[in-house]
């Protein structure tokens, strides 16, 4: 019985799907697992880059997400950029179970590559 109510607790199969409560995942964990997606799609990223890092916006089951990132220069800026998307997109819905109908890339930097190395 619950000490409250003194109501009898159902075991949580009896109870309906509604009624057992919610998980919420808060919105820097979703952005923790999008940064790490984003830096999982990048091959590696120039000595001096900072790391790509994601801001977060959740409403309801959706997650609309920002990655801010800096690439190696010359490379192929839209191909790198889809693959990010394509990657944040995959693995915040796979792991907290979300549609992520927004990916928007923030190239922050290029850095050169070193005279010789192209």
């Amino acid at each position: 019985m619950s000490a409250e109510t003194g109501a009898a607790r159902l075991p949580s199969a009896l109870v309906p799907p509604g009624e057992r409560g919610a998980t919420r995942i808060a919105d820097r964990v979703v952005a923790k697992i999008a940064a790490q997606a984003a830096r999982e799609a990048l091959p590696s990223p120039p000595a001096d880059a900072a790391v790509p890092h994601a801001t977060v916006v959740v409403s309801q089951r959706a997650a609309r997400v920002r990655v801010h990132l800096e690439l190696g220069y010359p490379c192929d800026i839209g191909a790198h950029c889809a693959a990010v998307r394509r990657h944040v997109t995959e693995r915040v819905g796979a792991l907290v179970d979300m549609e992520v109908p927004e990916v928007a890339v923030q190239v922050e930097r290029l850095h050169p590559a070193p005279h010789g190395r192209a």
